[in-house]
């Protein structure tokens, strides 16, 4: 099979580049929103902002809250529910947090649970206790 024949199985390009910054707070560091347009739907870097400031003084339970919410904002943006998020990565500046964090978590994800990590980390942006990304299917 020649190059030819390879190059013409290629499907075309998966997705079309987009680039907008956040949204929201303000807070130092070069951080956007890059998105793509394909059968996934990327958010990233949900922090506990309430429109105009990280809720840094806020509990992790009660960030998580805020970043949750956030999510659910920006799944209804693109019309769809928390059922069709795939995975979550939530990033945890304090591993003590983990219980009272995750019965938050568990409040909002009823029923199947989406696939999940969790990361400890050093540091969040804003002083953040909890930041989340979520993995969401479009079709």
């Amino acid at each position: 099979m020649g190059s030819d024949a390879v190059g013409d199985s290629r499907p075309g390009r998966a997705s079309e580049t987009s680039r907008k910054q956040r949204d929201g707070a303000k807070f130092i560091g070069g951080v956007g929103k890059k998105s793509h347009d394909s059968d996934l739907l990327f958010i990233e870097g949900q922090l506990p902002d309430d429109g105009e400031r990280i809720a840094s003084d806020e509990s992790p339970a009660r960030q998580l809250e805020f970043c949750l919410r956030n999510l659910e904002t920006e799944l209804d943006r693109h019309g769809k529910k928390t059922d069709d998020v795939l995975q979550v990565t939530l990033y945890l500046a304090d591993m003590d947090a983990y219980e009272s964090v995750n019965e938050t978590y568990e409040q909002y994800f009823e029923g199947t649970y989406p696939a999940r990590t969790t990361v400890g980390v050093c540091e969040l942006l804003g002083g953040a206790a909890v930041t989340i990304d979520a993995v969401v299917a479009i079709e």
